[in-house]
């Protein structure tokens, strides 16, 4: 095979280079011929299985520019490039095939020949025979409307369905899974699309071969399931299914060690191959000074000048900026996978230099690249901010600045994983009031592992039902007008920069940010939900401003904070209160009152309270004791206006230790079953029956359950008071077959009451005999005469 060149001189040099060169990369062959070291393959020749024999000789100075390319046998060699540059001779070819090869060299005047030979190939890769779905499941089996598809494990938490096909005239059908034996209506929904608008996912359309990527709900698993279903909810008929194999191998993201730190500062911690494409590389440093540094990828035993560029995390081909502990996740262009590669690198084509690098073990078996990594961050330099302003001291701050239209913020908070941190404009100005108050809130989601910022419009100090509370904008129909720029967690402190527009075009949900004036601002910080949702509750003085604090967001220079909270040293928490009991007592009476802080509530039942729970008789969430067989009295204080659900608690009994069945629909509040305070309709409608007026031991002046040591001393800090009207009654004969636990609960909202010990007839302490019947004759009179200074507007303390 012949490479023509055009000479510009007449030079009768004959086979001036002769030599052999085997070639450690699969995708290109770049040769730099260096007269003045004697023709020595300079750029190359740190590769020593590369240069096996040293060429001597010089090239002629007249030497032109490549113009023509004839290669006898690879018709689909592509031609780079070829040129005379100073003294470096370089000539750089794409190889077909990605073969190895020799490689023989003779150049004369005229002519630059180079043969070609197979050589024995690296050992291969275990790659996965294409195309690659993930591991096989099996096929749907039909029963009904035409279902058809090919079911693969792509990772832990989501499915790939390949071909799916439905006629789409079902009522109510829904992608179903459960870990019953078979598909039935204990199982769960997973909505297809994912995203969605409205409260309930959709209904399943028609489709005619889709290839369909179902992601499980948070936190579950396939392995936690056994089967995959077309489910009709409404009918409960199962339209077509596929069984999980037990022991499957699913594939998993696969952890490598961080990068090599060489050059320019720059580290990480440990990469992970999320799957074939997707590199996510947390805790990024990179000074940023590398004048022509990219991603880079390639074969061999070091990172190489035969690399591939890898777009940056926002997709760019421009130089690397900068990185301060940055998490970013970064995708594989084109076909490329990882079992193309060996090595992940920053590298400086300019200057032809690796800053660091990590390898790719050849034994990977990662998920299938199916578009199912969600790439979310973003390039945007992390700015010195002007303005700053500490709103809870010690544990809350927030910087700002002005960019055009757009509002950029920073929060800082010394929160939990298990904590989020709110700010925004006050629901009142003039005052803190989160009623009515535009805020975001952002946290660190521990199974995305991702930071997220999402617009909160907080209506009531109650947790969301879909319609009311504090609810996120995108589930009460709106829209999430926040952009998460960055994240970061360290030291305790987590970190979260986002942008909104000063202005949206959400009238009802979303408040104009003033630049022209100061505006009433309001901050907090409280515990995440099950749902990754803020957990509304009554907040203590600590978790959110009382005083009222206004910003200007237009000014420079505002800078209030006197330290940084990364200097804050962390605290013990205070130590919790003891459980509280009620055994031998055959009448009880049931209000709200606050949860005690960390000593209380949380600390008792290890769950997220929202800042209310029950009292019951003056006591915060007792463990009660109840013989089966035997009659029980509930006098209900917790609201009975339905349009207050701040201050509506209907109470009932229940096998659910979260409680709130009114929020609870289809399969999720079949689960629990109700035992008194509940009737159903006509059409199984739960209805509550035990609510009456609204009585709360309220804070005389702030929560000081931190400061006090006895829940005796805390009570003193409070005041009992209660609304106009009657309270509700709820009369319970304990069934035979009970359950030896039980819960009191809210109907309306989770997590507010606690356990019921249920224990057979006499084994309850103090119950036997005249004993038992004295306890019930005094705690009776006593429970009258208590009710009977209530109703006459009298303070029982």
């Amino acid at each position: 095979m012949k490479i023509i060149r055009t000479a510009s001189s007449s030079s009768s040099s004959s086979s001036l280079f002769d030599g052999s060169y085997n070639i450690i990369t699969e995708q290109s062959l770049y040769l730099a011929l260096d007269p003045v070291n004697c023709g020595r393959v300079a750029e190359l020749s740190s590769y020593q299985t590369l240069l096996t024999t040293t060429i001597s000789g010089r090239v002629p100075s007249a030497w032109g520019r490549l113009t023509s390319l004839s290669i006898d046998g690879w018709d689909a060699m592509r031609w780079d490039g070829m040129a005379w540059d100073g003294c470096i001779f370089c000539l750089d070819l794409l190889l077909w095939g990605g073969e190895v090869v020799d490689v023989d060299v003779d150049v004369d005047v005229n002519v630059l020949v180079i043969t070609l030979y197979k050589y024995p190939r690296a050992p291969a890769r275990r790659a996965p025979p294409e195309p690659y779905y993930g591991r096989y499941i099996g096929d749907f089996t039909n029963f009904a409307h035409g279902i058809k598809g090919h079911i693969y494990a792509v990772d832990e938490s989501t499915m790939f369905v390949k071909s799916f096909a439905y006629d789409g005239t079902g009522p109510d059908a829904f992608f179903w899974v459960g870990k019953t034996p078979r598909p039935s209506p204990d199982g769960y929904i997973i909505p297809y699309p994912e995203e969605y608008t409205g409260v309930d996912p959709p209904i399943l359309q028609a489709h005619n071969k889709t290839d369909i990527i179902l992601r499980l709900p948070m936190g579950k698993r396939i392995k936690d399931i056994r089967w995959l279903s077309v489910w009709c909810r409404r009918f409960t008929v199962d339209f077509g299914e596929v069984f999980i194999p037990p022991g499957l191998d699913i594939p998993k993201p696969r952890v490598l060690p961080e990068f090599k730190r060489l050059a320019h500062g720059l580290r990480s911690s440990n990469i992970s191959v999320l799957d074939a494409k997707t590199f996510y590389i947390p805790n990024l440093h990179y000074d940023g000074a590398g004048p022509d540094a990219y991603f880079w990828v390639g074969n061999g035993s070091e990172p190489n000048i035969m690399g591939i560029k890898v777009p940056n995390e926002v997709g760019s081909l421009e130089p690397l900026r900068g990185y301060q502990g940055e998490d970013i996740e970064i995708q594989l262009p084109g076909s490329l996978t990882v079992y193309d590669i060996d090595w992940l690198a920053v590298w400086c084509v300019e200057y032809r230099h690796n800053f660091g690098h990590v390898y790719i073990p050849r034994d990977m078996d990662v998920p299938p690249a199916l578009g199912q990594t969600k790439i979310t961050t973003t390039t945007t330099p992390r700015p010195v901010y002007s303005n700053c302003r500490e709103i809870l001291p010690n544990k809350l701050q927030v910087k700002w600045e002005l960019q055009g239209e757009y509002l950029q913020i920073e929060l800082f908070g010394r929160i939990t994983e298990d904590q989020y941190m709110a700010f925004g404009l006050s629901g009142a100005n003039g005052r803190a009031q989160m009623s009515q108050s535009d805020v975001v809130v952002a946290f660190y989601d521990t199974n995305a592992r991702v930071f997220r910022a999402e617009d909160y419009f907080i209506s009531d100090l109650s947790q969301c039902d879909g319609q009311r509370g504090a609810c996120p904008d995108e589930r009460i129909g709106a829209r999430n007008d926040v952009h998460v720029l960055s994240g970061d967690r360290k030291n305790g402190v987590t970190s979260i920069r986002y942008k909104r527009l000063l202005q949206t075009n959400e009238v009802i949900y979303d408040s104009a940010i003033p630049i022209d004036r100061e505006v009433s601002v309001i901050a907090a910080i409280g515990p995440l939900n099950a749902r990754k949702e803020a957990n509304a509750h009554s907040h203590t003085a600590s978790d959110h401003n009382q005083e009222d604090i206004r910003i200007n967001f237009s000014d420079r220079n505002d800078h209030a904070c006197k330290s940084s909270l990364y200097e804050v040293k962390d605290e013990s928490g205070p130590r919790p209160w003891p459980t509280r009991k009620i055994e031998g007592v055959r009448k009880f009476r049931a209000s709200i009152g606050p949860t005690g802080g960390k000593r209380g509530y949380t600390a008792i039942t290890g769950v997220p309270s929202w800042g209310i729970a029950w009292y019951v008789n003056d006591l915060l969430i007792p463990e009660i004791t109840v013989e089966r067989g035997l009659n029980y009295e509930f006098i209900i204080e917790g609201g009975s206006d339905p349009a207050q659900p701040a201050r509506y608690h209907p109470f009932y009994i229940t096998d659910s230790p979260e409680g709130g069945l009114g929020q609870k629909m289809g399969l999720e509040a079949r689960k629990q079953k109700a035992y008194a305070g509940v009737e159903y309709d006509e059409d199984g409608n739960a209805i509550p029956t035990s609510a009456g007026r609204y009585c709360e031991w309220e804070h005389q002046t702030i929560d000081r359950s931190a400061e006090i040591e006895t829940f005796e001393e805390y009570v003193k800090t409070l005041v009992f008071k209660c609304e106009d009207g009657e309270p509700g009654y709820l009369n319970w004969t304990v069934p035979m077959n009970a359950p030896d636990q039980l819960y009191y609960q809210c109907f309306t909202h989770n997590n507010l009451g606690w356990k019921i010990n249920v224990v057979d007839m006499g084994a309850s302490g103090g119950s036997d005999g005249s004993r038992g019947l004295m306890v019930y004759v005094i705690s009776t009179v006593f429970s009258l005469v208590a009710t009977r200074l209530l109703l006459t507007g009298h303070v029982l303390a």
